[in-house]
């Protein structure tokens, strides 16, 4: 193994996404350490908790089929009956909705929940309340997708 394999490993990969925040952080960083030390450190701070905001870090999963993961980091907030969001075309039936609130320190690089093909993906715009507010569920902007699976959609 090389030196720089060594060091390739030794920290998380960044999503591709989180590239061009990164860039704008150290940018600003730079430009604000021209007028004042103080200034560059805390420039420096948000930029290192940027990096550390778009992480994407390896994850291992059960191989199975039949089971539905996480999609994200984050803690449960949440599991019962909901109407599925109107912009999917799922019906007015309750399913079991589980939700996960993020804060600012979790990986926010989401996953597939399930083995599958995605067969819809809708935008839909919205708010950006708190995330711990209940109505932020049903009022915050989103991206919804349908997953078709062996057994029926996720």
């Amino acid at each position: 193994m090389s030196l720089v394999d060594t060091v390739k490993n030794a920290f998380v990969p960044i999503h591709r996404e989180g590239y061009p925040f990164i860039a704008a952080f150290g940018a600003a960083t730079l430009f604000l350490g021209y007028f004042s030390s103080i200034l560059f450190w805390i420039g420096l701070i948000l930029t290192a908790w940027c990096v550390y905001f778009f992480r994407d870090p390896e994850r291992v999963t059960p191989v199975d089929d039949r089971l539905v993961v996480s999609p994200a980091d984050g803690i449960i907030s949440a599991v019962g009956p909901a109407v599925p969001p109107r912009e999917l075309g799922l019906g007015n039936a309750e399913m079991t909705r589980i939700s996960v609130f993020m804060n600012v320190f979790s990986c926010h690089v989401n996953r597939a929940p399930a083995r599958g093909r995605i067969a819809k993906i809708e935008h839909r715009p919205g708010k950006f309340l708190n995330a711990e507010l209940d109505k932020a569920s049903t009022e915050n902007e989103r991206n919804g997708l349908v997953i078709e699976r062996n057994k029926g959609k996720v």
